[in-house]
């Protein structure tokens, strides 16, 4: 009986030594529903924590921000005012001298909307008022709205660019400046002016509007 008792102490003592080193392992590395102890610092390893949200929430806004900053130079064209009959005939002359009239751009615009490739005029509106940026950190989070807008394959408005233009915005965008859409730009300027330029001078929006200032003006 001696024996049995010191038999049944020495189980009762192992179960209680097993016990405490147990509980002593789940409260190292933590249990569901407590604290963790490298709480202020899983944020350094997982991107969904608090402190990467709160950074990710701050870059939204700042696209946000930066989205509308673009938009600004991109105005409904339906804003603006009615041309003359001069500058309308000076917008037959050249492509250039259309583009280079405000006018002539937002009735341009407006024809490029009736053949569904108004993302042309409006990323290279969106170019022009980029090139006039100054702050660094302007540049680049405008430079990623313009690319998620226009260049991106998901972006619903992208515009039609070879092969190499989008290799040298993909390198520029590693370290966007003022320069980083010049080729895209140039792209699109003259695929404007080759292809939609010649169509807006045979159409009945410009005859119209060519014909309706003429009845219009004094000398007729």
């Amino acid at each position: 009986m001696g024996s049995e008792r010191m038999e049944m102490r020495k189980r009762q003592m192992s179960v209680q030594q097993e016990t405490a080193a147990g509980g002593a392992g789940p409260a190292q590395q933590g249990q569901p529903g407590q604290a963790n102890p490298r709480g202020s610092n899983a944020c350094c390893f997982c991107w969904c924590c608090c402190c990467s949200c709160s950074w990710n929430e701050d870059r939204e806004e700042r696209n946000r921000k930066a989205s509308h900053d673009v938009k600004e130079g991109t105005a409904d064209c339906e804003e603006s005012p009615t041309p003359t009959l001069d500058e309308v005939h000076t917008w037959g002359q050249s492509f250039d001298k259309l583009m280079g009239c405000p006018v002539g751009r937002a009735a341009f615009r407006l024809f490029l909307r009736t053949e569904f490739s108004e993302e042309n005029m409006l990323f290279w509106m969106a170019c022009e008022e980029f090139t006039k940026e100054t702050n660094k950190t302007a540049i680049e989070e405008k430079a990623r709205v313009i690319y998620e807008d226009y260049i991106s394959i998901l972006s619903p408005k992208e515009v039609s660019l070879d092969s190499r233009v989008r290799e040298v915005i993909n390198k520029n965008m590693l370290e966007p400046s003022i320069h980083t859409f010049d080729d895209a730009q140039l792209q699109i300027y003259t695929l404007m002016q080759r292809d939609s330029y010649p169509r807006y001078m045979n159409s009945p929006a410009y005859r119209n509007l060519l014909k309706t200032l003429s009845e219009q003006s004094p000398e007729s």
